[in-house]
């Protein structure tokens, strides 16, 4: 075994400890090609505070519900028109090429609102959860015209007028790209299409970090915004939890590519197996929940969980991202700092004039806007949201979620996300609204 082999089982070895809480103990042992990195004994993982290991008899297998079933495959806009509701289909060709698909649960005439999905989601996570429990059909149902995003390189957003998806340029993009151009674009969009002047704005995870971007790069877009809400709100990653996001600021490019992909983000089997053990055991709720990468990175609350819908949920994400963006997540959590993409001091200098990259500038993001945060959250940790409300010059709420282990993806597919945050956000939006007198009448 040569020298700079030993090193790197040394160092993913050095990183899964980091990794893995000091209270916990259980077999751990993770398979590289065909070698074994490290073996070693570990107790039943408690992050954040509680164990995650469940007692469940829930299975997924040919018994599922076949409404259920058969929802795992429609998709945003199949989902929207079964149930109801009127369905559009709208795209959206960005400055620098790249074809959008936005959906839309329309009320013409009404305030219309645009949700922006968080990292490897997509418009689907609005609605997928059905009528009752879906944030866009209640949005819908409080009289709003609902527009959901969909950030390149998603499932319903992979053209581009010059490459496919399969060429590696058309991978060469973070999310600054999105805030710069993805979400400028769609708020023209939807503004032009409805003759509205303003928009209301909420963005979960990703979509959060996107809005920060463009109220820096392109703050005259502010004025766009009546009022902007932050589900899970990410910006600064200094005291992230999350073990993907961690593992991939600690290694060195070239070995994170081999797990990862070099241009989609596609985790290879190894990078799974190592962290569905950090993560799960053969008690936790099932398997699909430890090899669906959208869980490894952010966690999952057992009580919030609709069981019954995790074939929906697992048919729908993760819906892509590029390995380009992983690793721009990654470097904010590694330098700490909220900025732009490190190419090296090198061809830092030549697209920046510096040798490192710029801080973005959260005192342009003059909007109105909103914080909702938890304690069970692995991406955005409250120290960390606190140091963004810092920063942001317009904070006019902020509300901790009053249950512990409320998760990352509980703000969106929560069982009781509408007791515990959205009748707040509804009553929020109301009290900005221009127009209090919206028509819910169909």
């Amino acid at each position: 075994m040569s020298l700079a082999l030993g090193l790197k089982q040394l160092q993913l070895f050095a990183l899964c400890l980091c990794l893995v809480p000091r209270a916990s103990n259980a077999d751990l042992s993770f398979l590289f090609g065909n070698i074994t990195l490290f073996n070693v004994n570990f107790k039943t993982p408690a992050l954040l505070g509680r164990s995650i290991t469940v007692r469940s008899n829930v299975h997924i297998d040919n018994s599922v519900d076949p409404n259920i079933q058969e929802d795992s495959h429609l998709n945003t806009y199949s989902l929207i028109k079964k149930y109801g509701y009127p369905a559009e289909n709208h795209t959206v060709t960005t400055d620098d090429g790249y074809v959008l698909t936005l959906h839309r649960i329309a009320r013409p005439g009404a305030t219309p609102v645009l949700l922006v999905h968080g990292l490897l989601d997509s418009s689907a996570t609005w609605v997928m959860m059905g009528p009752n429990k879906g944030l866009g059909y209640l949005l819908y149902e409080q009289g709003y015209d609902v527009w959901m995003a969909n950030v390149r390189g998603n499932t319903y957003s992979r053209k581009h007028i010059k490459y496919t998806h399969l060429h590696a340029k058309y991978w060469d993009f973070t999310f600054h790209e999105m805030g710069v151009y993805d979400i400028p674009k769609t708020i023209d969009y939807v503004l032009n299409r409805t003759g509205f002047p303003q928009l209301h704005y909420i963005g979960h995870s990703q979509g959060t970090v996107v809005f920060w971007i463009m109220g820096s790069e392109r703050p005259e877009y502010m004025d766009k915004i009546i009022f902007m809400q932050a589900l899970a709100p990410v910006a600064y990653l200094k005291h992230c939890k999350s073990p993907v996001v961690n593992f991939l600021a600690e290694f060195h490019a070239s070995i994170v590519l081999k797990l990862i992909g070099v241009h989609e983000f596609l985790p290879k089997n190894e990078f799974i197996v190592m962290f569905n053990q950090l993560i799960c055991d053969e008690t936790t709720i099932t398997k699909e929940i430890c090899s669906n990468v959208i869980f490894l990175t952010t966690g999952f609350d057992k009580l919030q969980l609709n069981e019954t819908m995790l074939p929906v949920v697992v048919g729908h994400a993760p819906a892509g991202a590029s390995t380009k963006q992983m690793q721009h997540f990654a470097q904010v959590r590694r330098s700490g700092d909220f900025r732009q993409f490190d190419y090296g001091w090198l061809r830092n200098h030549w697209r920046y004039n510096s040798i490192t990259p710029p801080a973005y500038k959260l005192e342009n993001v003059k909007a109105k806007v909103a914080l909702y945060y938890s304690q069970n959250d692995w991406l955005a940790q409250p120290t960390d949201v606190e140091a963004l409300r810092r920063r942001l010059p317009n904070v006019v709420s902020q509300y901790l979620v009053d249950y512990p282990e409320f998760n990352h993806l509980d703000f969106i597919w929560g069982v009781d996300a509408r007791e515990l945050l959205w009748d707040r956000m509804l009553q929020n939006m109301r009290s900005h609204d221009t127009d209090n007198t919206i028509d819910t009448s169909n």
